[in-house]
């Protein structure tokens, strides 16, 4: 094994076990607060103590039209729809584009039981864009990024 590898795994496994030590294995977190978990919902979501002007606008319109199927804060709900603060729909993985998608053609069943999700009406593509910044704001403060 080249020497300059081995000393600098060496260094980095003293200097991650010594930030350990120190800190008390705490690790600096946004600070959040935990919302309940509303009966029926899915997941548990922490929620950002502030969240942007173009999430605020988001919250709004998700609580308007998506809230009664992906659940309060996109927590799911139970037997309806689900959650959207959940690894699923990381980005890596449903980019922000999928939401367009499924906001204006609907989605068929893949990944849960729930059944096809049918196109939304009345959004534009503002509304969504504010939606995918509100999900993906959630989604970081729980860890999904």
């Amino acid at each position: 094994m080249n020497k300059t590898i081995l000393i600098g795994a060496v260094v980095a496994a003293a200097a991650i076990g010594a930030t350990l030590f120190f800190t008390g294995g705490q690790q600096d977190t946004p600070t959040t607060s935990q919302a309940p978990l509303e009966k029926g919902a899915i997941v548990s979501v922490s929620l950002p103590d502030r969240l942007s002007s173009e999430a605020q606008i988001g919250e709004r319109a998700f609580d308007a039209v998506c809230a009664a199927c992906h659940g309060d804060n996109g927590a799911g709900v139970d037997g309806s729809g689900p959650p959207l603060v959940h690894k699923i729909y990381e980005p890596s993985h449903h980019a922000d584009m999928a939401f367009f998608m499924a906001v204006e053609r609907g989605v068929q069943a893949h990944h849960w039981s729930f059944g096809n999700m049918p196109p939304q009406q009345g959004l534009t593509r503002g509304d969504v864009a504010a939606i995918v910044t509100y999900v993906r704001e959630l989604q970081r403060v729980n860890g999904i990024n």
